[in-house]
Parts: C-alpha cells; sequence; structure tokens
C-alpha cells in the first residue's frame, strides 16, 4: 500500500498507545509539527483519538526539558551535558566498586523504541554487568505473556490483526474499556456488530465500551478466573467441546476439564455476581457462529492471579477450537505504545532479544558472540519489576531510569516513593520533569517521537518505523546518544552506536532464529511495506537485505496470523493449563468492605507525564475522581462532587465524588493518572502473581469516607 503523505509530510505514528496509529507530521512555524490524517495505515485508516491530535504540543519548548539538571545543595540546577554525564558515569562507577555490579539498578519503559529497548538491555549486561534490570511493561501485559507462552509456546499480543474483527462471529472482550483507551479501535467491534457479530463485554462498571455491548457482564472485581471457568463448566455440560479439534491439536485437556468441573454456575454465580442465564446466554453467543475470539486486557491480568486468570479464558478458546484458525482465537490488547516489542527485545529481567531466555545457554552464546562477549560473563535473571523498586535503597543503591514514572504509575506508589528517595544515586532520561524525575540527582532531556527515528511493534505483532520529521532543540540529545556517552565513559568504546538504524541490523541478528525473529525486517522494507508482522526470519542467503538489490527477490512476507498450521510447542500441539479459582490477595472485610478498580480516562495517558501538560487534555479530565454507586453514596451521605476519601491498607487518597448506576454497589473506580493526595496508587496492592510477577492494581480491600469541610471556631462572645 502505497504511502498518502504529501513530499512534504512525514509519514510516522503515534507515541502513545499499542495501536501506534497512522499520521503525518508537518514542520510548524512554532519548531513544532502540525498532524494531519493518513489515511493509508489499516489501524486507524486517519482516525486519531484527542491525544494523538495534540501530540505536538508536548514538543513545545516552555513545556519540555532543553538542558540537562544536576542536584546541587538539594536543587536541580542546569547543567552542561559533560558535566551531567559525568557525574552519571562516575556515581555508577562508585557504587560498583563499593558495593558490586548487582547494587547498580536500571529501569526501562514498554514506550522506548525497540532500538532503546534493545541497547538498554545491552548497557546493563554489557557495561554495567548488573542483572537488576526490568521495565514498567512488568505492570502492563506479563500476565497475558505468561499465559499466552504456557498455552502457545509464544506470546504476541494478537495473534491476526485487527482487520480479522469484524469478520468473526462473536468477541468476548474481557476487562477492557478500549472505547477510551484506544478509541480508533472501537470501529472494529462496530463494524463487528453491523456485519451480525455480537459482543460480550466483561467488566464491572458500564463503561462506554460496556454500552455498545451486545451482553454485559459485571462480574465482582477479582473473579474473572471463577467466571472463566464456569462458561467452560457450561460447555462441557451443554456438549459445545470441539472433541475432534481437542484430540488433534491441543495437549492436557482432562485435568483442565475436571478443575472446569468443579465451577458448577450456581457456584460461579455466587462468587462473581453474574447470574446463571446471563452465563448460559455469553456461551450460547460465543459457541453458535463458526468462528469467534477472546480478547483480554489489564482488569483480568493485573491480578495476583492474572496468569491462570487468563489461561482460563485461553482453555475456554481451546475447548471449542477458536484458536489456530481463521477469524478465530486470542489475544491480549497490549496497553503502552511499544509494549510488545519492549518485551521482545532484553529490557525485561529474564529475557535477552528474540524472547530468547536468559538461562538458556544457547540464548546466552547466540547474544553474546552477537555482543562480542563471553557468555559467561553475562549476568542471569534478576528482580521483576515492583521487587526491584521494592530493593532501592538496600540492596539497588544507584539506578538508571528511562521512560517510566513510577512515583505515580507503581502499586503501594507512597512506599515506592520513598524507596526511590533512599537511593545513594538516581538518574533520570526523559522529555519532562516528571515526578519521578523532580527526584532525580540527575536528569537527562531527551528526544521525543517527531525528533527520532526508530521502531516499535504493535498489539498486532506489526514492526512499525516512526520517522524523524523535525530536528530536537539545543540542548537535547536521543537515549542511545546516552547510552553510547556512558559506555564510553565506563570503559566499553565501541558496540553502542547512535543510528538507529544501525542499532536495528545488529538487533536483527541477535533475534535470529529466537521466537520474535526480526531478522528478515529492513527499515526499508518497514518503510515501503507499511510494516512488517513477525516472526520474519531472513532469506536463505542471510542477506541483510532480504529483498535484494533490485528490491525483487523473494522475501519472507512476515507472519500477520499466528497458529494456523501449527502452535509453537515443539510438538506443534496447545495446552491447556488446569486453573482453579482463588479469591483476590486482599477480600473485604468489616475494616475494608469495598473493593476499589482502577483504570485510565480517554484523555490522560499512563502516569500522566505528558498528557497532563496539554491544555486541551486537561480541560476535558482536569483531576482524579471516585466512582461509586448511589447506594454507596447515600451511605456516606455524598452528593455528585463531594471530596471523598478513599483509605486501604497502604494509604489514603481524597477526589471528588462522580455518582453513576453503572459501577457495582461495592465498589469504586479511581483513574491512576494523577499524583499527589488523589493518587490512585497510594492505595493498590503489590500483591505479585506468582508467575508473571504482576502486580493486583485491579483488585484491593477500601473503605470509603466523605471528607467533611473544617468548621471556623466560632469566637467566644
Amino acid at each position: 500500500m502505497q504511502n498518502s503523505a504529501t513530499p512534504s509530510a512525514t509519514p510516522t505514528h503515534c507515541p502513545y498507545c499499542a495501536l501506534q496509529c497512522g499520521m503525518n507530521l508537518t514542520p510548524a512555524p512554532d519548531s513544532t509539527v502540525e498532524v494531519s490524517e493518513r489515511a493509508d495505515f489499516p489501524v486507524n485508516r486517519g482516525a486519531l483519538c484527542g491525544k494523538g491530535r495534540t501530540a505536538p504540543a508536548v514538543l513545545r519548548t516552555d513545556v519540555r526539558l532543553t538542558s540537562p539538571l544536576v542536584r546541587s545543595g538539594g536543587t536541580l540546577v542546569p547543567a552542561t551535558w559533560e558535566e551531567a554525564l559525568d557525574r552519571v558515569a562516575g556515581e555508577l562507577r562508585r557504587t560498583r566498586a563499593e558495593h558490586g555490579p548487582d547494587a547498580v539498578g536500571v529501569f526501562g519503559g514498554g514506550g522506548l523504541t525497540n532500538e532503546k529497548a534493545y541497547t538498554l538491555g545491552k548497557f546493563a549486561r554489557v557495561v554495567l554487568g548488573t542483572s537488576q534490570i526490568d521495565y514498567n511493561g512488568r505492570f502492563c501485559m506479563s500476565s497475558a505473556a505468561a499465559a499466552g507462552t504456557k498455552a502457545f509456546g509464544l506470546d504476541r499480543g494478537l495473534p491476526f490483526p485487527l482487520e480479522d474483527i469484524p469478520k468473526t462471529g462473536c468477541v468476548i472482550l474481557v476487562g477492557s474499556n478500549l472505547a477510551e483507551t484506544m478509541p480508533p479501535a472501537l470501529r472494529f467491534f462496530t463494524e463487528l456488530r453491523a456485519n451480525g457479530g455480537t459482543l460480550i463485554v466483561v467488566d464491572p462498571r458500564r463503561t462506554k465500551t460496556a454500552e455498545q455491548a451486545d451482553l454485559h457482564l459485571a462480574p465482582r472485581p477479582g473473579t474473572d478466573l471463577a467466571l472463566a471457568l464456569g462458561l467452560l463448566h457450561l460447555v462441557v455440560a451443554e456438549g459445545r467441546v470441539d472433541e475432534a479439534y481437542v484430540r488433534e491439536r491441543t495437549a492436557g485437556w482432562e485435568e483442565a476439564r475436571a478443575a472446569a468441573m468443579a465451577h458448577w454456575p450456581e457456584y460461579v454465580e455466587r462468587i462473581t455476581g453474574v447470574s446463571v442465564p446471563q452465563l448460559r446466554e455469553a456461551v450460547r453467543l460465543f459457541c453458535e457462529p463458526e468462528a469467534a475470539m477472546v480478547l483480554t486486557a489489564r482488569g483480568p491480568e493485573q491480578q495476583s492471579k492474572g496468569t491462570d486468570t487468563v489461561g482460563a479464558w485461553i482453555n475456554l478458546c481451546l475447548a471449542t477450537g477458536r484458536a489456530g484458525r481463521p477469524l478465530s482465537g486470542y489475544g491480549c490488547l497490549t496497553g503502552q505504545g511499544n509494549g510488545q516489542g519492549g518485551r521482545e527485545h532484553g529490557q525485561k529481567a529474564d529475557q535477552l532479544p528474540g524472547y530468547r531466555k536468559l538461562d538458556d545457554p544457547a540464548a546466552r552464546r547466540h547474544v553474546a558472540e552477537v555482543w562480542g562477549v563471553d557468555p559467561d560473563s553475562l549476568p542471569g535473571p534478576g528482580r521483576s519489576a515492583y521487587e526491584l523498586l521494592d530493593a532501592l535503597g538496600t540492596d539497588i543503591r544507584s539506578l538508571l531510569l528511562m521512560g517510566s514514572n513510577p512515583v505515580v504509575s507503581a502499586p503501594r506508589a507512597a512506599h515506592v516513593e520513598e524507596r526511590i528517595r533512599s537511593l545513594d544515586f538516581l538518574a533520570v532520561c526523559d522529555v519532562v520533569l516528571s515526578e519521578t524525575a523532580a527526584l532525580a540527582d540527575v536528569v537527562l532531556p531527551v528526544t521525543q517521537w517527531a525528533e527520532e527515528t526508530g521502531t516499535t511493534t504493535s498489539l498486532e505483532g506489526r514492526v512499525l518505523l516512526r520517522r524523524r520529521a523535525i530536528s530536537p532543540p539545543d540542548g537535547v540529545r536521543s537515549d542511545l546518544e546516552v547510552m553510547h556517552e556512558l559506555a564510553a565513559r565506563l570503559g566499553v568504546e565501541k558496540g553502542f552506536p547512535t543510528d538507529p538504524e544501525e542499532v536495528f541490523e545488529e538487533l536483527r541478528r541477535a533475534s535470529a532464529g529466537g521466537l520474535a525473529d526480526y531478522s528478515g525486517i529492513t527499515y526499508r522494507r518497514l518503510a515501503e511495506e507499511n510494516g512488517v508482522f513477525w516472526p520474519c526470519p531472513a532469506g536463505p542467503d542471510s542477506s541483510p537485505d532480504p529483498l535484494g538489490e533490485d528490491g525483487a527477490a523473494a522475501a519472507h512476507p512476515g507472519t500477520s496470523r499466528l497458529f494456523l498450521d501449527r502452535f509453537a510447542h515443539a510438538d506443534g500441539r496447545a495446552r491447556f493449563v488446569p486453573v482453579t479459582h482463588r479469591p483476590a490477595a486482599e477480600e473485604p472485610d468489616d475494616e475494608y468492605p469495598v473493593l476499589l478498580t482502577t483504570g485510565r480516562v480517554v484523555a490522560q495517558y499512563q502516569s500522566g507525564a505528558q498528557t497532563r501538560r496539554v491544555d486541551e487534555l486537561n480541560a476535558a479530565a482536569p483531576g482524579p475522581f471516585v466512582e461509586l454507586h448511589p447506594r454507596l453514596a447515600a451511605r456516606l451521605g455524598a452528593a455528585e462532587g463531594d471530596p471523598v476519601a478513599v483509605v486501604s491498607r497502604r494509604g489514603r487518597a481524597v477526589a471528588p465524588a462522580r455518582i453513576t448506576t453503572g459501577i457495582r454497589p461495592d465498589t469504586v473506580f479511581m483513574p491512576f493518572h494523577w499524583p499527589g493526595e488523589g493518587r490512585a496508587n497510594t492505595l493498590t496492592n503489590p500483591a505479585l502473581d506468582p508467575t508473571s510477577r504482576m502486580p493486583e492494581f485491579k483488585v484491593c480491600a477500601v473503605r470509603v469516607e466523605a471528607v467533611r469541610p473544617v468548621q471556623p471556631v466560632q469566637p467566644v462572645s
């Protein structure tokens, strides 16, 4: 498909969510860019949400950082790049010398390009020699990744392109409010219904997405696992199992079947609050069409049993023959802009590039050869994200952080803020002075999406090319330049190029033969083909450019649809994983009788570090709120807009009440984009899933209190 950009416009992609919507950029008089429609990109066909349209606002020099900052006398003051880099390198060197390499931590982000994520993982392991690296994507889709790997042998957000959704017969959408989190994707579901298909939404709130559904199931937070098991029980009881498919393409069915049969409908109704007739209707809608899909998002994933919960939904797909067939399957709606690519190429605690495992000797040998180091010199797996943050100031004394704002985004955020403050040294690379950057000893201003070239991987597994449209302001450098300069100061002169295409060429070699094989992908192909789906191995000649000099030689086309012939396990079969419902890590009691769940609003993104600096977005979503049912509000004596306090075992947050019948009476909801007294993650529970190490953001026990105004003391007459 040819690009629709005019000669003066640069075709690229939005810096926000994992849709990576296409857009055109044209230089603007204020040294930023103007966004215009790019109709040729199939995911959004030109449509953009408010965040995408206003993204250039964060490029303004009055909004972003344009000079390094170094802490002096308790205050961050401007410094030269040489001073700042020397300070960072010196402190990292001192920490390693005094406490060992694992006393240095590295924390990355799901918004970093593939080139940056790859280089950050290499920098941690080759230059610093530390095992202590992880990233904020651990908070996003790690449970789905773990469950998908167990079941299919491979994790890719969607095993099919979004364009398949309108053509299937039924979609069960679990724990996603995509009408607000990724609005351009909603049209795929609107088209599904227009084509005669049905949409089932599972969410404890009647969200804008749930309002579009043919059937809305509103389970009690933390009970998605029981719900999925109850549906599978009914599939078995009603004779809807695809016996031939189960026999020919799967393993482990009998154990999974036995586990599901312990979750009969009335039992599930008591646990979830979803009625038996609704359970039966969901099974009918899902099983009657020839094809169907289950898509999960953060709702079922951000739980201390998130891996098992996603596994139960996958079991439902496998039992009904709805995986590895056209227009059917299980998929995860990845959240962050490069959440998919960010977990493939080495910034995760246990991974090397190409989805290779760090404890696999063959994987270590392959990557070490590409990097030109001894395999034995590579450290082993380190701590997961929350565990790494929890160790700050004790086992980990210095931290290099890129592209994340854990002071707002981490669970038990007040505790995480304390741990960050206790560090001997903190260096942050960011485009703005986020709440975390404000605590740093050195802040390095880095380039943004419109000022640099690099690749991202969308929720579809489509590798995309973001292109540089304008030059960054004076005083701003790229993350690749930062790592190049730090590596040189720490004694590694080679292996850290600043050119993103050169980095990508090395990434291709490092990923070759891995599950996430990018070796057949080049910048040229990405530009000409509007993205390429992985896995995409190189051609037989292993040439750097699989298209050949004339572009005519046969190249691997990329894999837009996975598992149609076989799954990624050695025997080609998918695996059922037997799971059983268990309660959330923290259930309501007399002291904390209500459940809290958290999420996003359409006008803000993640920790809000960038979107909270955009006037138009702040006008639409100016601050936090507490969504609660009228019955709960009446018990509190709270009216719309009154301040209410939400209190958990970890802290207290205060925000205005938003009263609605669209939430369960036993549940309150808070968005997590804001710091300060309305910081939702002050409350959330860091209880971790035993497999994915995902914290339980989506459910914890709280009490809600009306905040009474202080009455002035009357003078004595």
